[in-house]
């Protein structure tokens, strides 16, 4: 049974529009600056947002569950909670039904976090602790909780009164029938937990790239709970890229402002030579 981390308020997201919908749970980034969602870009099946060096932000969670399910986000390949590199089996955030939480910072206790804000890659979390490849991703792996299983009604006995004797040849071979007839079942082999991704890396160069830095300490308390999962792999992956603006309309996956007429070398009025000053 894992051990995890339950928010204290509880907060309902009933009007906020998702950037990123699945069954189990919503997955927003969050401007700190102005409270509104960081507008989502698609592109070659992936999820985009563009985040400016020095803005603080947040990664709002939404369980859209009937049940409570487990959250375990990683910021830059980093778990936010554990600061281990990010694995499926860690600890996360436990939501109940339909709660929103907005997680804003690296947790360093039950108490305090480190906000999170956009920056230069250098100056990132990830590669202050010599892990940059993985710079410009954010995951929520999804869990749902274990449940016992409802037993089923079971059918009344009914009773066989045999013949009073019964010659000891027959109760012989019924018996020699009966282990002839028992057979052990096949153990079933394990399920493969699933392969190792690549991470692909950008052609831009790293001084150009942003990351997520450990900026100053907040408030934010959370206490503990036990959450058991339903099974070892999540049910759900959600993930978004982010990087600078300019990168990202560079890259094709902002596209440029529209043009409705053809371009002029010489965009400017016509004009004669002024007067000098007296």
């Amino acid at each position: 049974m894992k051990i995890a981390l339950r928010t204290l308020l509880v907060s309902l997201a009933l009007f906020a529009l998702p950037t990123t919908a699945a069954t189990l749970a919503d997955v927003e980034v969050i401007s700190r600056s102005t409270g509104q969602p960081v507008p989502l870009h698609a592109h070659g099946g992936k999820l985009y947002v563009a985040g400016q060096p020095g803005e603080r932000y947040s990664i709002r969670i939404t369980n859209r569950a009937r049940g409570r399910v487990l959250a375990v986000a990683s910021v830059d390949g980093v778990n936010v909670v554990s600061g281990e590199t990010a694995a499926h089996d860690q600890s996360g955030y436990v939501l109940s039904p339909l709660q929103s939480y907005d997680i804003a910072g690296w947790r360093k206790n039950a108490n305090e976090i480190a906000a999170f804000y956009f920056t230069s890659l250098p100056d990132s979390y990830a590669a202050r602790t010599d892990r940059p490849s993985h710079v410009g991703v954010i995951g929520v792996a999804v869990f749902r909780e274990w449940t016992p299983p409802r037993p089923r009604p079971q059918p009344r006995p009914r009773l066989y009164e045999g013949p009073a004797s019964a010659p000891a040849e027959d109760a012989a071979q019924r018996s020699e029938q009966s282990r002839a007839n028992e057979t052990e079942a096949p153990a079933s082999p394990s399920a493969e937990l699933g392969s190792a991704r690549k991470g692909d890396l950008s052609a831009l160069r790293q001084r150009e790239r942003i990351g997520t830095g450990h900026g100053e300490r907040e408030h934010s308390a959370i206490e503990f709970t036990a959450f058991r999962r339903a099974s070892s792999t999540p049910s759900e992956v959600l993930t978004i890229h982010y990087d600078r603006y300019e990168n990202l309309l560079a890259r094709g996956i902002i596209p440029s402002a529209p043009r409705f007429a053809e371009p002029l070398p010489f965009p400017g009025t016509p004009r004669f030579v002024p007067d000098p000053r007296s």
